[in-house]
């Protein structure tokens, strides 16, 4: 049993014994007995059966029943005594037993009527009101039913919209972790063989690429921390590789490259990490299926962001490009299908070619 149904129980058995004397008092012009003991164990009954209503719903429905039909038949007054039967209905509707409560509902209607005719209370007018106040109380039990499903429908969807959400976030940080972790560890591996292969003739050359190898780990072990840190509460919720790093990276990759920006506007957070992600992969992919290219990095302002990066002097074959890695191409292209745009990746005449469009004024 839970306490607040005990708590429950125990007020209204007060209510109805103690109403009840005083109903009496108030209905001394029509023959009504006083409450007595047998009356007190009958109004008692109801309220016990509140007790254990979740448990057996039906069964203590027809017993608090039977326990105000025997109360009536003894005579005595009329009002508290209904409170336990009226709550145990609309109990039974609340609950989602629809079809039983309808049904004791009707029985108990069908009752009442032939107990008012066996005390001479033909009036039909008195059946009428008692019709109306019991498809009253069960229309009320039945607004409150569908009151109820739906605030639990919308905290349903509410849970399974916060569960989408979280999920989204996990696979966002799988992207950046895949993206943060390829590219670094790429770079580090390009540089230490430069460095192993330079290190005996020319050790100058060596000493750059083991800074290299420096800064990239400094550089991997910050990015994993930013975005780890969504995990903690109260952190930034996405994020913060931008294209204002974008010159950083072009840096330190290893590689000859040439930057172009072909005008400017600021850019919805999304599409600006989606943007340098895509081509800090292309780099990636460009040192280890290319080293020593040459490779031209375009990003294009307009109605949509154009990120182009071409390659020249040599890359891998389509698939080693599309599968060899892992999930680069793969990656680029879902970040870029998720914003509406569009992503190609292949071979040209001298090299290998990546191109997004990712539009901007439909962008959050």
């Amino acid at each position: 049993m839970r306490k607040k149904d005990l708590l429950a129980a125990a007020i209204v058995a007060l209510v109805q014994v103690a109403l009840s004397s005083a109903a009496y008092l108030g209905q001394k012009d029509l023959p009504r007995q006083a409450p007595d003991v047998y009356a007190n164990v009958l109004l008692l009954i109801g309220p016990a059966m509140l007790a254990v209503r979740r448990r057996y719903p039906v069964a203590a429905t027809l017993v608090t029943l039977l326990a105000t039909f025997l109360y009536l038949w003894g005579g005595y007054p009329y009002g508290p005594v209904f409170f336990s039967p009226m709550i145990m209905l609309v109990a039974l509707v609340l609950d989602g037993r629809r079809l039983a409560a309808w049904l004791i509902a009707g029985c108990t209607l069908i009752t009442f009527i032939v107990y008012a005719w066996s005390i001479g209370q033909r009036d039909p007018f008195h059946g009428v009101w008692i019709g109306t106040s019991t498809m009253l109380l069960m229309v009320a039990a039945e607004l409150g039913r569908m009151v109820r499903e739906r605030r639990r429908e919308t905290l349903r969807t509410k849970e399974e919209e916060s569960r989408r959400q979280a999920s989204e976030e996990r696979l966002t940080m799988a992207q950046e972790l895949h993206d943060v972790l390829a590219h670094n560890i790429s770079l580090i591996h390009v540089q230490a063989s430069t460095a192993l292969h330079l290190i005996d003739d020319h050790p100058e050359q060596a000493r750059t690429a083991l800074a290299t190898i420096k800064t990239a780990s400094k550089e991997v072990l910050g990015e994993m921390r930013s975005v780890l840190n969504v995990l903690r509460e109260g952190a930034p919720r996405s994020p913060t590789a931008g294209l204002d790093r974008l010159d950083e990276l072009v840096e330190r990759c290893g590689l000859d490259v040439k930057l172009t920006r072909a005008g400017t506007r600021p850019l919805p957070p999304g599409v600006e990490r989606a943007a340098y992600r895509i081509v800090q992969e292309s780099l990636t992919n460009a040192a280890k299926h290319a080293p020593g290219a040459r490779v031209t990095v375009l990003l294009e302002y307009g109605k949509q962001l154009l990120v182009q990066v071409t390659s020249k002097g040599g890359h891998a074959p389509a698939a080693v490009a599309e599968e060899g890695g892992g999930n680069g191409i793969p990656g680029m292209r879902e970040r870029a299908a998720a914003l509406g745009g569009t992503f190609t990746a292949g071979p040209t005449d001298e090299g290998f070619r990546v191109t997004a469009r990712l539009p901007l004024e439909t962008s959050e």
